[in-house]
């Protein structure tokens, strides 16, 4: 049996886990850079109220597995309120959470980096705080974060394979799945090796492609 084989044959089970994988990354996504965004300018602007409680979240994420993360969520928060929760809405809160963070850290390292002679000359220009913000910090720091926060995006994609050791019927667990029936591992995660760089390759490529047009050394400006 063949790659191509174990992918035509299979073609309904990779699609159905495919889908899940798709789904569970546009949770991720969306929540992530709404709430991080939001998370990111606030703690730029209250840095004592906001910024610094995000700072010691990240800290502690940081030092823990992302898989002891999803557990912990999933299996000892359960028990304790004796509850029971879809895997999937655990995955997708807990890499929520992560990405949320991430994306924070982001944002606020580009609002606290921001060159404060850019401010300065549209202060003696005559823009008001939100013409300054719509005007000038909004378009640079746009350019500047938009390829690392793809790259990241496509991080958290490639760390939805966590979600299958929590039951989450996603690609990785239906490729487990299918080489529990046929046992062709090699054939098996080659085709899932495949399947993952036809979706994650063309938005590294665009993401780098961003960061070669338009990031540039603020501090040289």
């Amino acid at each position: 049996m063949t790659i191509f084989d174990i992918l035509t044959q299979y073609r309904q089970e990779w699609i159905q886990g495919l889908l899940v994988t798709l789904k569970l990354s546009a949770i991720i996504w969306g929540g992530g850079l709404v709430c991080g965004a939001l998370l990111g300018v606030a703690g730029a602007k209250w840095n004592d109220i906001v910024g610094i409680p995000c700072k010691i979240a990240s800290f502690i994420l940081s030092g823990m597995p992302l898989l002891v993360f999803l557990f912990w969520l999933h299996y000892p928060l359960q028990a304790y309120y004796q509850i029971v929760v879809d895997p999937f809405l655990t995955a997708a809160i807990a890499l929520t959470i992560v990405n949320t963070l991430l994306v924070a850290d982001s944002i606020r390292g580009a609002l606290n980096d921001f060159p404060k002679q850019y401010l300065a000359a549209a202060k003696v220009c005559g823009l008001d705080n939100y013409d300054t913000i719509v005007k000038i910090q909004f378009p640079i720091i746009f350019r500047q974060v938009i390829p690392s926060l793809l790259s990241l995006q496509v991080n958290m994609l490639q760390a939805t394979i966590f979600a299958s050791l929590i039951s989450v019927d996603e690609v990785f667990r239906i490729a487990q799945r299918i080489n529990s029936e046929v046992y062709r591992p090699i054939e098996i995660y080659t085709a899932l090796a495949i399947l993952f760089l036809a979706v994650c390759l063309p938005l590294h490529g665009f993401s780098k492609w961003l960061r070669f047009r338009h990031t540039r050394d603020l501090s040289e400006a």
